[in-house]
């Protein structure tokens, strides 16, 4: 199955402690239904101190589940729905399901 949500997308979180803003999509992981997005749900740990890295509390981000997030529509940035659709030329693109525009060029 193509997947509707890869890296470098601009994505909107549907549920959760951070529902409502967005950001770009850094990581997915398809085996593990999640992803990573920049600058959303991020967490506290504490770290050891090692040979290239100093011990404190860092922040960082934590990996949210596939179907807490949704593309942000392009046009206006809102929550959209993808779909796929085959073009003339024979390429297999998404498009926004809430104003019908391309996604993937």
């Amino acid at each position: 199955m193509a997947a509707k949500i890869k890296k470098g997308d601009k994505v909107v979180v549907l549920a959760g402690r951070d529902k409502g803003r967005s950001g770009e999509v850094v990581q997915v992981m398809p085996r593990e239904e999640r992803a990573l997005v920049r600058g959303v749900n991020m967490v506290k740990r504490h770290q050891r101190q090692t040979q290239q890295q100093e011990a404190g509390i860092i922040t960082k981000e934590a990996p949210l589940h596939l179907s807490n997030l949704a593309i942000a529509d392009p046009k206006d940035g809102k929550a959209t729905r993808v779909g796929f659709k085959v073009l003339d030329d024979g390429r297999k693109v998404r498009f926004a399901k809430r104003s019908g525009d391309l996604i993937d060029g």
